[in-house]
């Protein structure tokens, strides 16, 4: 009888203990999203470079234009970021259509409290080269990063493989 008692007592705290632990959904475990997008805009021919226009948030755009066919991502509060390119290529010079880039990296951009700028860079991501007919530009970045508190107003990046220029940001 005794034995029996401990057995169901053994099972009884086996399930409750797998019932605690599928409590926490894998969403709510990565935090809630921030900025979740479904489009990206490459680099106008107004704000390529060192434009007279400045930086957009510290960032210069790269020397030319350049043109997104497809984006994605999303930014969660605990500073997961996941940023999927497609056809990141010039949109002028003399390799229109290609991406001569190898690495990308995201970068999220934050107002903070003070009204500053904080830009946080991921570590850099394969992008495949050559014109976006065949596949070039296509490029899967996932990473976390440390977000300020509040990080107010982000915008999302593709940088090169500096972080010195981007390629592409959140907009339409």
């Amino acid at each position: 009888m005794k034995r029996i008692f401990v057995i169901t007592l053994v099972a009884v705290l086996l399930l409750s203990s797998f019932s605690f632990a599928g409590a926490v959904s894998p969403v709510s475990a990565k935090g809630p999203k921030v900025l979740k997008f479904d489009t990206m805009v490459g680099v106008p021919a107004g704000l390529t470079g060192t434009q007279s226009q400045g930086p957009l948030r510290g960032i210069n755009g790269g020397g030319i234009p350049w043109v997104v066919a497809d984006a994605s991502g999303e930014l969660r509060a605990n500073g997961h970021l996941e940023i999927t390119v497609q056809g990141l290529v010039l949109a002028g010079g003399a390799n229109t259509g290609s991406n001569p880039s190898a690495f990308f990296r995201g970068l999220v951009s934050c107002v903070t409290s003070t009204g500053s700028f904080q830009n946080i860079l991921t570590d850099q991501f394969p992008a495949t080269t050559g014109p976006a007919s065949t596949g070039g530009g296509n490029a899967t970045i996932e990473a976390d990063v440390i977000l300020p508190e509040p990080c107010i107003a982000p915008i999302i990046f593709v940088t090169n493989a500096s972080g010195s220029s981007w390629f592409a940001a959140t907009g339409f």
